[in-house]
């Protein structure tokens, strides 16, 4: 039985009233609140001190949370999609994983990181708008941003921005109507004005690299005319010490005018609001709206604690007032009614805990930045008293779930509280493709097993782009393998859609991690049934699109190969490097037995340019693509883009693709990217391409200022779906 407290004749009564659940929904959609805590593990919180075991004397005490997970459903299994920020940010926010784009692993790093959401790419904020949501971001954004020039175009990134000019790109371009928040970890969001600091890089003056200060919706409001020089003094000073208060206080004054509003209150609302705590430096504020912070904290026995756990803390009271905010305000939607019984209230967390020990991990191996259970597995509390879930009763002990949830999966279950179908991936739509709803597991039903990934594992120190991947009690060779079952792949897997695994876990009997069951002989059918499963979702360009592309012939067209090949598994490999070698550059059609590829270059009177490294274009500056140029590919069936390779060489990994009329993205090569940390790889998970739509590769500058792209196309592979592809959710 999932649910493992007390109210088990409550959700019992669930399943009954479903019908009457979904009339309420449809007559009144819930105002939604998701709290996110930073770096905060499962053992940070006294929510889940009967889980992790936790001495009284070292528990920190949290109230707050307690009560919101009395009031509604704890989960014991619930899980980030990667263990760092960005990452998750990026999967919370839509339902995709970041690898998919570009982020193998680590964070957008530096004082912009470009945006890592496409500008048409949907979101929770733009699927709730979309539906007549009020949506507002208060805390830490950290999925990028684009800064401008002093002559209003887009900047290249710090050096060439000017902070006085309004942000090219920010959360108002992704579905958000009120956004105050820092552009990353808060210690790196700008020169705290309170502290001096002796380099000049780091320190307040025009020279400054640190960051842009507080942003509200496009202006940094803090910039002065003197270079990157921050005020520091005022309502709109950098100070570290000033966060937990400030982004709480935005918080209360969206929910007020939302409120006061003639037209604004007869909306539901939407409140994303990701915390910079407990992130370090540890820099607890003094009091949030007259409750006492810094120096406030106290274990469950009573004793005062450290910095650390008073930032943890901070969050805890942030929660609390707007709980009882919740509580204390009558729903103009629902009259008789306090807004809290119509509210969806969740709080997570982005990662595991940043500290590597039992107290703040629990009974888990590692912390922030592993796949190993510590780095991922996080607090996950949700109450919706008109949704039943939870019954809203803060003196019952509340409900506890071990459903397998993750919160990528946000997307998928909003839209189905919402009663309203997720983009149609297989038909070429984007959005959630990897989001599955999780809505019947908050009313204590069972969750369908299913494929969850996750990933940058800083152990795998070779490269710590890894992945694990996790699926319980599979079926294999028509038997069920009980356990919840757990394989990791080393790098490969996500840069080169190969897999090479490094270990096996059953976290059933073993959540611990510690014996590595990989070898064992009777679990090899095991081994090579998750190995295959493991390609499948990364091949497919979703969880939502994998059964469709399980069942879609595999063609690979190869610039660097000659031959062709039938491979085992039913891949037929087209060789062009002696077809397409030192050829007019017009329009070229290659048949096969299921398909038909047209590619035409912008630049027709160049000749091809073929190597080991690939295709390229002679007649520019060099003979790989460059200089403008552009290759469009264009095929007779629907097909799903599943990756495209990519060699920069001697030359430089910039310019963007283009499928159909979808917005651009940046370009990033199997030997090099645009990013700080090395991101590069295959270009993968482009979704699906319909017939007589185009592929568009091409190497001016993504927006305009960056160095255009100088490379070789490789290869490319597809798969060919029927004319009229099914919606998956598996």
């Amino acid at each position: 039985m999932m649910l493992n407290r007390s109210r088990v004749l409550f959700a019992l009564v669930l399943v009954v009233g479903s019908a009457v659940v979904v009339s309420a929904e449809r007559r009144s959609p819930p105002n939604i609140v998701l709290m996110m805590a930073d770096d905060m593990g499962l053992g940070d919180t006294s929510a889940y001190q009967d889980l992790t075991g936790n001495r009284d004397s070292d528990q920190v005490h949290t109230p707050q949370m307690e009560r919101l997970a009395r009031r509604g459903v704890r989960f014991n299994d619930a899980h980030t999609p990667a263990s760092r920020c960005t990452t998750t940010r990026y999967g919370l926010l839509t339902g995709r994983y970041a690898w998919r784009n570009r982020m193998k692993h680590w964070v957008l790093f530096g004082a912009q990181g470009d945006p890592l959401i496409e500008r048409d790419r949907p979101t929770l904020a733009t699927l709730l708008q979309d539906h007549g949501y009020a949506t507002a971001m208060v805390g830490k954004w950290h999925v990028g941003l684009r800064y401008r020039r002093a002559d209003g175009k887009a900047a290249r990134g710090w050096g060439d921005a000017d902070l006085q000019q309004p942000l090219a790109d920010s959360p108002l371009d992704h579905g958000f109507d009120y956004c105050r928040f820092t552009s990353r970890s808060h210690g790196t969001s700008g020169p705290d004005s309170t502290r001096p600091v002796k380099n000049v890089k780091k320190r307040n003056g025009p020279q400054q690299e640190v960051g842009p200060g507080h942003i509200h919706g496009r202006v940094a409001v803090a910039a002065t005319p003197n270079g990157k020089r921050l005020k520091d003094q005022g309502a709109t000073a950098y100070e570290l010490k000033r966060l937990g208060s400030r982004h709480s206080d935005h918080a209360v004054e969206f929910l007020d005018g939302h409120l006061a509003g003639e037209a604004s209150r007869k909306q539901p609302f939407f409140l994303y609001y990701p915390s910079n705590s407990n992130h370090g430096p540890y820099t607890p504020d003094q009091s949030i709206d007259g409750q006492p912070v810094a120096g406030a904290s106290r274990s469950v026995s009573g004793q005062p604690l450290n910095a650390r756990a008073d930032f943890i803390y901070e969050n805890d009271v942030a929660l609390g007032r707007l709980l009882d905010y919740l509580e204390q305000h009558a729903d103009p939607r629902a009259p008789g009614k306090a807004l809290i019984d119509n509210t969806i209230v969740i709080f997570t967390s982005d990662n595991g805990a940043e500290r590597d020990n039992e107290i703040a991990t629990g009974p888990f191996r590692s912390n922030k930045g592993s796949c190993y259970e510590g780095g991922h597995r996080v607090p996950f509390l949700v109450s919706w008293p008109a949704g039943e879930v939870g019954d809203g009763d803060a003196t019952d002990p509340g409900l506890t779930s071990d459903a397998l949830v993750g919160l990528q999966d946000m997307f998928a279950t909003f839209a189905e509280v919402l009663q309203v179908p997720l983009p149609n991936v297989s038909a070429g739509q984007t959005g959630a493709e990897d989001s599955l709803s999780v809505l019947s597991a908050w009313r204590g039903e069972q969750l369908p097993s299913r494929p969850m990934l996750f990933h940058d594992h800083k152990q795998s120190r070779m490269d710590p782009a890894a992945v694990a991947l996790r699926l319980d009690n599979p079926r294999v060779n028509g038997q069920v393998i009980s356990g919840q079952w757990k394989l990791f792949l080393d790098a490969t897997f996500l840069r080169h859609a190969k897999a090479n695994p490094l270990e096996l876990f059953d976290l059933a009997s073993d959540r611990r991690e510690q014996h590595n069951r990989l070898a064992d002989p009777e679990l090899q059918p095991l081994v090579q049934h998750l190995l295959r499963v493991a390609l499948l979702h990364r091949q497919s360009g979703g969880h939502r699109l994998a059964k469709v592309a399980a069942n879609a012939p595999r063609t690979v067209f190869d610039w660097r190969r000659d031959d062709d090949e039938q491979r085992v598994d039913g891949t037929q490999v087209v060789g062009l490097a002696k077809k397409w070698a030192d050829r007019s550059a017009d329009t070229h059609r290659v048949t096969t037995e299921k398909l038909v590829l047209d590619a035409r270059v912008n630049m027709p009177k160049r000749r091809f340019s073929v190597t080991a490294a690939g295709l390229g274009l002679a007649g520019g500056g060099s003979p790989q693509f460059d200089d403008g140029e552009v290759l469009e590919l264009q095929f007779d069936h629907d097909v799903i883009i599943e990756s495209v390779t990519l060699i920069a060489g001697a030359g430089a990994c910039g310019g963007f693709y283009q499928m159909g009329d979808r917005a651009p993205a940046a370009i990033y090569c199997v030997d090099a990217d645009g990013d700080t940390q090395d991101q590069s790889g295959i270009l993968s998970d482009l979704g699906v391409l319909k017939r007589g739509q185009r592929l568009r590769l091409d190497t001016h500058p993504h927006w305009g200022v960056e160095a255009p792209g100088n490379w070789r196309v490789g290869a490319v592979t597809v798969r060919v779906l029927a004319s009229q592809g099914g919606e998956d959710a598996s």
